[in-house]
Protein backbone atom coordinates (compact mmCIF):
# COMPACT_ATOMS: atom_id res chain seq x y z
CA UNK A 1 0.00 0.00 0.00
CA UNK A 2 1.34 3.40 -0.95
CA UNK A 3 2.14 5.93 1.80
CA UNK A 4 -0.84 8.19 2.41
CA UNK A 5 -3.32 5.75 0.96
CA UNK A 6 -4.13 4.28 4.38
CA UNK A 7 -6.83 1.84 3.18
CA UNK A 8 -9.01 4.59 1.70
CA UNK A 9 -9.34 2.30 -1.31
CA UNK A 10 -11.51 -0.18 0.60
CA UNK A 11 -14.74 1.75 0.16
CA UNK A 12 -16.01 3.51 -2.95
CA UNK A 13 -17.85 6.10 -0.84
CA UNK A 14 -14.77 7.19 1.14
CA UNK A 15 -12.63 10.08 -0.08
CA UNK A 16 -8.94 10.08 0.75
CA UNK A 17 -7.63 13.19 2.57
CA UNK A 18 -6.44 14.62 -0.76
CA UNK A 19 -9.89 14.22 -2.34
CA UNK A 20 -9.41 11.05 -4.39
CA UNK A 21 -11.61 8.00 -4.90
CA UNK A 22 -9.10 5.20 -5.33
CA UNK A 23 -11.61 2.67 -6.63
CA UNK A 24 -12.38 4.96 -9.57
CA UNK A 25 -8.67 5.30 -10.28
CA UNK A 26 -8.29 1.52 -10.19
CA UNK A 27 -11.16 1.23 -12.69
CA UNK A 28 -9.26 3.58 -15.01
CA UNK A 29 -6.27 1.25 -14.76
CA UNK A 30 -8.50 -1.61 -15.97
CA UNK A 31 -9.37 0.53 -19.00
CA UNK A 32 -5.68 1.23 -19.71
CA UNK A 33 -5.04 -2.52 -19.89
CA UNK A 34 -7.90 -3.07 -22.35
CA UNK A 35 -7.65 -3.44 -26.11
CA UNK A 36 -6.63 -0.46 -28.24
CA UNK A 37 -9.80 1.34 -29.29
CA UNK A 38 -9.74 4.31 -31.68
CA UNK A 39 -12.35 6.87 -32.67
CA UNK A 40 -11.80 9.52 -35.35
CA UNK A 41 -14.06 12.05 -37.05
CA UNK A 42 -13.90 12.77 -40.78
CA UNK A 43 -15.70 15.20 -43.07
CA UNK A 44 -19.20 13.72 -42.79
CA UNK A 45 -18.95 10.96 -40.22
CA UNK A 46 -17.10 9.07 -37.49
CA UNK A 47 -14.97 5.92 -37.55
CA UNK A 48 -14.41 3.40 -34.76
CA UNK A 49 -11.46 0.99 -35.07
CA UNK A 50 -10.71 -1.71 -32.48
CA UNK A 51 -8.03 -4.35 -32.06
CA UNK A 52 -9.94 -7.44 -30.89
CA UNK A 53 -6.75 -9.00 -29.48
CA UNK A 54 -7.36 -12.57 -30.66
CA UNK A 55 -5.08 -14.47 -28.29
CA UNK A 56 -5.21 -17.90 -29.92
CA UNK A 57 -5.74 -19.33 -33.39
CA UNK A 58 -8.34 -21.61 -31.79
CA UNK A 59 -10.60 -18.66 -30.97
CA UNK A 60 -13.36 -17.80 -33.44
CA UNK A 61 -12.69 -14.08 -34.16
CA UNK A 62 -16.40 -13.42 -34.83
CA UNK A 63 -17.21 -14.36 -31.24
CA UNK A 64 -15.22 -11.39 -29.89
CA UNK A 65 -17.37 -8.27 -30.09
CA UNK A 66 -15.88 -4.86 -29.34
CA UNK A 67 -18.16 -2.61 -31.41
CA UNK A 68 -21.88 -2.49 -30.65
CA UNK A 69 -24.95 -0.97 -32.31
CA UNK A 70 -26.98 1.15 -29.90
CA UNK A 71 -29.61 2.34 -32.34
CA UNK A 72 -29.76 2.98 -36.09
CA UNK A 73 -27.48 6.02 -35.99
CA UNK A 74 -25.36 5.43 -32.87
CA UNK A 75 -22.69 2.84 -32.11
CA UNK A 76 -19.94 2.45 -29.56
CA UNK A 77 -16.60 0.75 -29.07
CA UNK A 78 -15.33 -0.45 -25.70
CA UNK A 79 -12.09 -1.04 -23.84
CA UNK A 80 -11.64 -2.61 -20.42
CA UNK A 81 -13.75 -5.31 -18.79
CA UNK A 82 -15.95 -6.77 -21.52
CA UNK A 83 -18.75 -7.88 -19.18
CA UNK A 84 -18.99 -4.39 -17.66
CA UNK A 85 -19.15 -2.87 -21.14
CA UNK A 86 -22.00 -5.17 -22.11
CA UNK A 87 -24.09 -3.91 -19.18
CA UNK A 88 -23.52 -0.28 -20.22
CA UNK A 89 -24.37 -1.11 -23.84
CA UNK A 90 -27.64 -2.75 -22.74
CA UNK A 91 -28.43 0.35 -20.63
CA UNK A 92 -27.71 2.62 -23.60
CA UNK A 93 -29.95 0.56 -25.87
CA UNK A 94 -32.76 0.72 -23.34
CA UNK A 95 -32.43 4.50 -22.99
CA UNK A 96 -32.48 4.89 -26.79
CA UNK A 97 -35.64 2.77 -27.12
CA UNK A 98 -37.44 4.51 -24.23
CA UNK A 99 -36.74 7.89 -25.84
CA UNK A 100 -38.01 6.68 -29.22
CA UNK A 101 -41.23 5.28 -27.70
CA UNK A 102 -41.88 8.42 -25.62
CA UNK A 103 -41.01 11.08 -28.20
CA UNK A 104 -41.24 9.34 -31.56
CA UNK A 105 -37.70 10.32 -32.61
CA UNK A 106 -34.14 9.06 -32.29
CA UNK A 107 -32.28 10.12 -29.17
CA UNK A 108 -29.46 12.68 -29.54
CA UNK A 109 -25.92 11.34 -29.27
CA UNK A 110 -24.91 13.69 -26.44
CA UNK A 111 -28.13 13.06 -24.51
CA UNK A 112 -27.63 9.29 -24.73
CA UNK A 113 -23.99 9.52 -23.64
CA UNK A 114 -24.94 11.68 -20.65
CA UNK A 115 -27.59 9.17 -19.59
CA UNK A 116 -25.03 6.36 -19.71
CA UNK A 117 -22.55 8.48 -17.74
CA UNK A 118 -25.24 9.27 -15.13
CA UNK A 119 -25.73 5.51 -14.75
CA UNK A 120 -21.96 5.04 -14.31
CA UNK A 121 -21.72 7.88 -11.79
CA UNK A 122 -24.25 6.14 -9.51
CA UNK A 123 -21.73 3.34 -9.08
CA UNK A 124 -19.13 5.79 -7.72
CA UNK A 125 -21.43 7.31 -5.10
CA UNK A 126 -23.16 4.47 -3.27
CA UNK A 127 -21.75 1.56 -1.26
CA UNK A 128 -22.18 -2.11 -2.08
CA UNK A 129 -21.02 -1.84 -5.69
CA UNK A 130 -17.88 -1.02 -7.62
CA UNK A 131 -17.30 1.33 -10.57
CA UNK A 132 -17.50 -0.02 -14.11
CA UNK A 133 -14.04 -1.03 -15.28
CA UNK A 134 -14.65 0.05 -18.84
CA UNK A 135 -14.69 3.13 -21.05
CA UNK A 136 -16.70 3.75 -24.21
CA UNK A 137 -16.15 5.67 -27.41
CA UNK A 138 -19.64 6.64 -28.58
CA UNK A 139 -20.04 7.63 -32.24
CA UNK A 140 -23.24 8.81 -33.82
CA UNK A 141 -25.16 11.14 -36.08
CA UNK A 142 -28.16 13.32 -35.22
CA UNK A 143 -29.79 16.62 -36.20
CA UNK A 144 -26.81 18.53 -34.79
CA UNK A 145 -24.23 16.66 -36.87
CA UNK A 146 -21.80 13.84 -36.15
CA UNK A 147 -20.32 13.26 -32.70
CA UNK A 148 -17.56 11.33 -30.92
CA UNK A 149 -17.70 11.08 -27.13
CA UNK A 150 -15.38 9.32 -24.68
CA UNK A 151 -16.76 8.15 -21.33
CA UNK A 152 -14.83 7.53 -18.11
CA UNK A 153 -15.51 5.13 -15.20
CA UNK A 154 -16.19 8.19 -13.02
CA UNK A 155 -19.16 9.13 -15.21
CA UNK A 156 -17.40 12.02 -16.95
CA UNK A 157 -17.56 12.51 -20.71
CA UNK A 158 -15.55 14.50 -23.25
CA UNK A 159 -16.20 15.21 -26.93
CA UNK A 160 -13.25 14.55 -29.23
CA UNK A 161 -12.25 14.99 -32.86
CA UNK A 162 -10.04 11.91 -32.48
CA UNK A 163 -9.32 9.79 -29.42
CA UNK A 164 -8.05 6.45 -28.18
CA UNK A 165 -8.69 4.36 -25.08
CA UNK A 166 -6.96 1.24 -23.82
CA UNK A 167 -3.44 -0.03 -24.38
CA UNK A 168 -1.40 2.17 -26.68
CA UNK A 169 -3.31 5.39 -26.01
CA UNK A 170 -0.14 7.56 -25.67
CA UNK A 171 1.24 6.30 -29.00
CA UNK A 172 -2.03 6.81 -30.87
CA UNK A 173 -2.69 10.25 -29.37
CA UNK A 174 0.82 11.41 -30.33
CA UNK A 175 0.15 10.36 -33.94
CA UNK A 176 -3.23 12.10 -33.96
CA UNK A 177 -1.74 15.29 -32.51
CA UNK A 178 0.71 15.41 -35.44
CA UNK A 179 -1.33 14.07 -38.35
CA UNK A 180 -5.05 14.67 -37.68
CA UNK A 181 -6.72 17.32 -39.84
CA UNK A 182 -10.24 18.69 -39.77
CA UNK A 183 -12.57 17.63 -42.59
CA UNK A 184 -10.47 14.63 -43.62
CA UNK A 185 -11.95 12.28 -46.20
CA UNK A 186 -13.21 8.86 -45.14
CA UNK A 187 -10.25 7.11 -46.79
CA UNK A 188 -7.69 9.45 -45.19
CA UNK A 189 -9.23 9.04 -41.73
CA UNK A 190 -9.34 5.26 -42.09
CA UNK A 191 -5.70 5.10 -43.21
CA UNK A 192 -4.62 7.31 -40.29
CA UNK A 193 -6.57 5.21 -37.77
CA UNK A 194 -5.18 1.92 -39.10
CA UNK A 195 -1.64 3.30 -39.20
CA UNK A 196 -1.97 4.51 -35.60
CA UNK A 197 -3.40 1.14 -34.53
CA UNK A 198 -0.51 -0.73 -36.17
CA UNK A 199 1.99 1.52 -34.35
CA UNK A 200 0.24 0.96 -31.02
CA UNK A 201 0.01 -2.84 -31.17
CA UNK A 202 3.37 -3.20 -32.98
CA UNK A 203 2.01 -5.98 -35.17
CA UNK A 204 0.91 -6.42 -38.76
CA UNK A 205 -2.82 -5.76 -39.03
CA UNK A 206 -5.08 -8.73 -39.70
CA UNK A 207 -8.65 -8.17 -41.02
CA UNK A 208 -9.94 -10.93 -38.72
CA UNK A 209 -8.49 -9.39 -35.56
CA UNK A 210 -9.76 -5.85 -36.03
CA UNK A 211 -13.27 -4.43 -36.08
CA UNK A 212 -14.30 -1.22 -37.84
CA UNK A 213 -17.56 0.68 -37.48
CA UNK A 214 -18.65 3.80 -39.35
CA UNK A 215 -21.53 6.23 -39.16
CA UNK A 216 -22.12 9.04 -41.66
CA UNK A 217 -24.55 11.94 -41.81
CA UNK A 218 -28.00 10.54 -42.61
CA UNK A 219 -26.57 7.02 -42.95
CA UNK A 220 -27.03 4.20 -40.47
CA UNK A 221 -24.20 2.90 -38.29
CA UNK A 222 -22.60 -0.20 -39.80
CA UNK A 223 -19.54 -2.42 -39.55
CA UNK A 224 -17.14 -2.84 -42.45
CA UNK A 225 -17.10 -6.28 -44.07
CA UNK A 226 -14.04 -8.53 -44.18
CA UNK A 227 -13.28 -7.54 -47.78
CA UNK A 228 -13.55 -3.83 -46.97
CA UNK A 229 -11.18 -4.24 -44.04
CA UNK A 230 -8.67 -6.20 -46.11
CA UNK A 231 -8.64 -3.53 -48.85
CA UNK A 232 -8.20 -0.73 -46.30
CA UNK A 233 -5.29 -2.54 -44.61
CA UNK A 234 -3.63 -3.19 -47.99
CA UNK A 235 -3.90 0.52 -48.93
CA UNK A 236 -2.47 1.56 -45.55
CA UNK A 237 0.49 -0.81 -45.85
CA UNK A 238 1.16 0.36 -49.42
CA UNK A 239 1.13 4.00 -48.29
CA UNK A 240 3.57 3.26 -45.46
CA UNK A 241 5.94 1.43 -47.84
CA UNK A 242 5.94 4.43 -50.17
CA UNK A 243 6.59 6.79 -47.26
CA UNK A 244 9.54 4.67 -46.09
CA UNK A 245 10.94 4.48 -49.62
CA UNK A 246 10.67 8.26 -49.99
CA UNK A 247 12.44 8.78 -46.64
CA UNK A 248 15.30 6.52 -47.74
CA UNK A 249 15.60 8.41 -51.05
CA UNK A 250 15.90 11.73 -49.18
CA UNK A 251 18.67 10.28 -47.02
Amino acid sequence: MQPGQMAYDRGITVFSPDGRLFQVEYAREAVKKGTTTIGIKFKDGVLLVVDKRVSSRLVEPESIEKIYDIDDYIGCATSGLVADARILVDQARKEAQVHKVNYGENIGVEMLTKKVCDYEQNYTQYGGARPFGTALLVAGSDDLGTHLFETDPSGALVAYKASCIGTGRPVVMDIFEKDFKDNMSFDAALKLALSALASAIEEKLNPESIEIGVVKTDEKFRRLTGDEKAKAIAKTEEKEKKAKAAAKTEE
